[in-house]
């Protein structure tokens, strides 16, 4: 399992995961797989809490920062966040902010206790995503940075290349990681539509091939649908130098989530997700629920772009994060997730989950050779 990109990285399997929780990325490095820590929600500041506690659990092993830099979205012209943010704010219809407030208090979730401490943009522009591209490249042991959506600007590529660190980014599309080879992105992450998160419309077996071949020699992780070794074996034989995973860390030992929020997963069926707008703006696929069918209806407000909608969400995001056990909240709270989501039935430590996957592969690899004829 030592491909190329375990040996530019100096990883013991090509296993990435992409987790938002500080705990499940250390883990899974030291474990001998790749965390990367996404970074979408938190400032300049809060990243910096966040990569400090890394660099000082880590020990000597790698990670990577995942940000967000949309190809394109309202005021993308605009550059200073404080101004960026103003101006957007002012573009919310009162009656989407009222409509989120009222699916809020119908479900008993609590007010966050500070009404005053807003949430902001996020890392939903470009404005907001290079001050956190900044603070990781201040980090030695923050080896790679990957855009979740579009190809980054070439100035942003370039300052990240030449730092000496691995540029990736996440596409669904072939013409999409054409794009990113033409600018020079050095690891392209397929993901097929059943993965979790934003996500395109093709699924990972059709996918997969085709970025491969179409942006060859270029190395390529594969990602979406991907909970067990068989599968990994599956992206490893059609030319995936690793594979991307982040759903099938969301309930693992290490996870900062409410038990309640746990065991939605543990609930729900590989049928239990759809893709929306209602959070982002932009498709994402979650598990559905009455916040996700509310914002379908005809006679109540249309998710706007992003980044307007995720202004919109924000202080949903967080309240039903935080309450995840309180009322009605899991019925309108945000749980991104991929189809895998049937194959979550239990916690478990990173480093047993990571040797689950291992243990698979290697047991799958052996009855495939098994069934070839012997010479």
């Amino acid at each position: 399992m030592k491909t190329n990109i375990c040996k530019q990285l100096k990883i013991e399997y090509p296993i990435f995961a992409f987790s938002h929780c500080r705990d499940v990325v250390v883990a899974v490095s030291k474990a001998g797989g790749f965390g990367v820590l996404g970074a979408v929600g938190f400032s300049q500041e809060q990243l910096k809490d966040e990569l400090d506690w890394i660099d000082n659990h880590i020990g000597d092993f790698h990670y990577g920062v995942d940000v967000v830099i949309p190809q394109k979205y309202e005021g993308m012209d605009e550059m200073d966040p404080h101004e960026l943010e103003s101006k957007m704010i002012d573009m919310i219809p009162k009656e989407h902010q009222e409509f989120a407030e009222k699916l809020l208090e119908s479900h008993d979730v609590p007010p966050w206790p500070n009404s005053q401490e807003k949430m902001g943009l996020f890392g939903w522009t470009l404005a907001t995503a290079l001050p956190l591209v900044d603070e990781s490249l201040t980090r030695p042991n923050c080896k790679m940075i990957a855009n979740a959506l579009g190809t980054p600007p070439k100035e942003v590529i370039e300052k990240i290349k030449s730092s000496g660190r691995v540029m990736a980014a996440l596409c669904g599309k072939p013409k999409q990681a054409i794009s990113h080879m033409e600018a020079g992105i050095d690891l392209i992450i397929a993901q097929g539509y059943e993965g979790g998160g934003h996500t395109g419309e093709i699924g990972s077996m059709v996918l997969w091939p085709e970025i491969i071949k179409a942006v060859s020699p270029t190395p390529v992780l594969a990602a979406g649908g991907i909970g067990s070794g068989e599968q990994m074996l599956a992206a490893m034989s059609m030319g995936a130098e690793g594979i991307w995973t982040g759903s099938i860390w969301l309930a693992v030992e290490e996870a900062f989530a409410q038990p309640e929020q746990k065991q939605s997963y543990f609930n729900a069926t590989s049928g239990d997700t759809v893709r929306s707008t209602a959070w982002t703006g932009k498709p994402a696929r979650m598990l559905k629920n009455y916040w996700t069918e509310a914002w379908e209806k005809k006679d109540t407000p249309d998710p706007l772009g992003m980044p307007l909608q995720g202004l919109v969400t924000a202080d949903a995001m967080r309240r039903t994060h935080q309450y995840a056990g309180k009322g009605k909240t899991q019925e309108v709270a945000f749980n991104p997730i991929g189809q895998v989501v049937g194959q979550i039935n239990e916690v478990e430590s990173c480093r047993s989950l990571i040797n689950r996957l291992v243990k698979e592969y290697l047991e799958a690899l052996e009855k495939v050779n098994s069934q070839m004829p012997k010479v």
